[in-house]
């Protein structure tokens, strides 16, 4: 079959075109950008047996680098020869005032998801990652707003939660170590406090990969997760709506191209 160019002109068109390729009778969906078109695109697949294939561009591509296929395309490129396809679970986002959405990487509330709000687009376009934390490091004088996480019926007050399936944060940093596309659940990491110092303390326990050893840092596996309170939401680093929501997993959902070594 001959390949098919099929470049996006606005949001949400890639969920238009790959929902187009697979009931067209596609054999392979490749996808070029970063994590937002990834998840556009996982949204017109999932539930299909059509193999899904990445190549980073974009801001960031977290998927790319958590499965090994790295930042440059070039290596990319060569790497995806030798990849095999794999049925993953995804996620699913349930509740926030929005329709029902697929992801695949991770899922924030809170913090990170306000954060994502509030970005601009000019500035995103010419710092690319910097302008997350340029627009993050605006909330060190501002308290950090909670909610409440319902995790395998425990409930707790936090700031910021992350329900991920993946280890990458952001490309370059890592949250829920024990995270795998290749596991039946999330990886659900809550952050205890208001405190934006404790925040920063944090971070820097991210970057040295201690940050689950921290006190008011807690870690569980979960099939579902809820949220409750006055919160944002994001998912594959795309804002999607406020609290209550809950996230779910949707068991072998999406046929992802992979390196044969990823664990």
């Amino acid at each position: 079959m001959k390949p098919r160019l099929l470049p996006t002109g606005a949001p949400s068109h890639a969920t238009e075109l790959a929902r187009e390729a697979v009931a067209g009778g596609a054999g392979l969906v490749l996808v070029l950008g970063g994590d937002g078109t990834v998840n556009e695109v996982v949204n017109g697949m999932a539930r299909s047996r059509v193999p899904l294939a990445v190549l980073p561009g974009g801001t960031a591509n977290v998927l790319a680098m958590e499965i090994g296929l790295g930042s440059r395309l070039d290596r990319a490129v060569e790497r995806l020869r030798k990849c095999v396809e794999r049925r993953v679970a995804l996620g699913r986002l349930c509740d926030a005032g929005v329709e029902s959405r697929y992801f695949l990487s991770m899922a924030g509330v809170g913090l990170d998801a306000t954060i994502v709000q509030q970005v601009s687009p000019d500035l995103k376009a010419r710092a690319g990652k910097l302008a997350y934390w340029l627009t993050g490091l605006a909330h060190l004088g501002r308290r950090i707003g909670q909610f409440e996480a319902c995790v395998n019926g425990h409930r707790r007050r936090c700031g910021f939660a992350l329900v991920s399936r993946v280890r990458n944060y952001g490309g370059d940093l890592e949250i829920a170590s024990g995270a795998s596309l290749l596991s039946g659940d999330f990886e659900v990491v809550l952050f205890e406090g208001s405190n934006p110092l404790r925040y920063a303390g944090y971070m820097l326990a991210v970057g040295a990969r201690r940050v689950q050893s921290m006190p008011g840092v807690h870690t569980s596996r979960a099939t579902r997760v809820e949220f409750s309170g006055d919160a944002h939401v994001q998912i594959d680093g795309e804002y999607a709506g406020r609290a209550p929501a809950s996230f779910e997993i949707a068991p072998a959902a999406l046929t992802l191209l992979m390196p044969e070594t990823y664990r």
